[in-house]
């Protein structure tokens, strides 16, 4: 996500790894690749069209396939905000023309492209994706799998939760700045917000305790089975406990004074993270990046990483590469994808931007891996153990139109003072436009 990561996503079921992780190292990282083959005059130039920041070329990972394969070139695009990358590629889809070589899908778009959509995208078990399937976590494979057995997309990252706080601010309000002692304070979200609440009354105005509490809601959200949908396609929002439940918390959090109020993906919040503006903020792993990109060097040592409230882990985000029908070379697009995503490149990722692997011999390999930046926080103990207890989430088609809506109206609570009820029957409208 990356991010936005846009944006929400897919959880893991760890076991033995150790041969998957052999093979992935043996077939994903080689410096030849005999599906890739040139175009005109020898050279081929691949377009990549993503959202957020999924890391490849801050990792200097384009850099390296372009010295394995001469011949190509590597030309990124990239959208910060996921919904307005939908709403393009949407139009692109529809014969508006611009799509590039590989696109990114993010995981709460899945169910559009594999039940309306998938016609559109190539098979990529056309070019041999299939023999891939065992150096992936089960249900990150399964995302992107049609009913009649097409694979639409490879899976980079999964977005396993925690909390990213301000250490050196914690320290100013007199709150207790160990991971582990936190993690106990706030075990359940109650007890975050109580916490918000003490260092609210020292930071004023100044400092709040969290960036938005659409930010929030999407952390509670995560952490369920169903919210939107349930596994027959049906639209549940309404009745679901969980939806309201998060919901409510979201808006005791506005009413308390504990947002910043900033909406993400903004200039303002973007700004916000070298600041102070705001001292917790929702991190699902690809956060960490984001993170390092708007803080900088300053922000080393003073962000830290502890475990997700609520007694549950969450998952939020991921992201998928797919390749469109109409690209001119859907082969060496497939080579490119299938090495980006292979598990040294996964590994290097997650060393370097925070992106959790999907690879199973790149989750195992990064199981110790601890952050400088974050205060030498164990990150990958804290998203590992998350990864792997988080659960499958049900997705629908407009999954990501219902979160939008919802977290829209979170937004008038906080920087409006729109009553709950009122703001709730605004998403209500919101997503009977969004679903149609």
């Amino acid at each position: 996500m990356h991010i936005s990561r846009a944006a929400g996503r897919a959880t893991l079921r760890l076991g033995a790894v150790a041969l998957a992780g052999a093979l992935l190292a043996a077939c994903g990282s080689g410096s030849s690749d005999s599906s890739q083959s040139p175009g005109k005059n020898g050279k081929v130039t691949l377009t990549v069209d993503l959202f957020g920041t999924f890391g490849f070329k801050e990792a200097g990972l384009y850099d390296e396939y372009q010295k394995l394969h001469p011949n190509v070139t590597i030309k990124e695009s990239s959208t910060e905000n996921e919904a307005d990358y939908w709403k393009a590629l949407q139009t692109r889809l529809a014969g508006g023309g611009g799509l590039a070589d590989v696109q990114g899908i993010e995981v709460g778009r899945v169910p559009s492209v594999t039940q309306q959509q998938a016609d559109k995208f190539e098979d990529l078990n056309a070019f041999g994706a299939e023999a891939l399937k065992n150096d992936y976590s089960e249900a990150k494979w399964a995302g992107m799998a049609t009913p009649d057995g097409r694979t639409l997309g490879l899976g980079t990252d999964v977005g396993p939760e925690a909390i990213c706080y301000r250490s050196d601010l914690f320290q100013k309000a007199g709150l207790p700045t160990d991971r582990d002692e936190l993690a106990k304070q706030w075990a359940d979200w109650d007890g975050y917000l109580e916490l918000g609440k003490r260092y609210q009354a020292k930071a004023g105005a100044k400092s709040h305790w969290m960036d938005s509490v659409g930010s929030l809601y999407s952390l509670i959200i995560g952490q369920q089975k169903e919210r939107y949908y349930d596994a027959s396609g049906k639209l549940i929002y309404q009745d679901n406990q969980a939806v309201k439940s998060a919901w409510d918390t979201s808006v005791k959090a506005a009413q308390d004074g504990l947002s910043a109020r900033l909406a993400q993906w903004t200039p303002a919040w973007n700004q916000a993270f070298s600041s102070g503006s705001f001292a917790t903020i929702g991190c699902p792993a690809w956060m960490l990046g984001y993170i390092k990109g708007q803080a900088g060097a300053a922000g080393t040592g003073k962000w830290d990483v502890a475990p997700l409230p609520g007694g549950a882990a969450g998952n939020w985000g991921g992201s998928y590469l797919s390749i469109p029908k109409g690209s001119q070379h859907a082969k060496e697009a497939y080579a490119l994808i299938k090495w980006l995503t292979a598990a040294p490149q996964q590994e290097k990722l997650f060393k370097k931007q925070g992106s959790f692997p999907s690879s199973v011999g790149a989750i195992e390999a990064v199981k110790d891996v601890k952050d400088a930046y974050f205060g030498n926080a164990p990150i990958g103990e804290i998203f590992g153990k998350a990864a792997e207890t988080s659960p499958v989430q049900v997705m629908g088609v407009h999954d990501n139109d219902v979160n939008v809506q919802i977290t829209n109206a979170l937004g008038e609570v906080e920087r409006k003072g729109t009553s709950g009820a009122t703001a709730w029957s605004h998403a209500e409208k919101g997503i009977e436009n969004a679903v149609g």
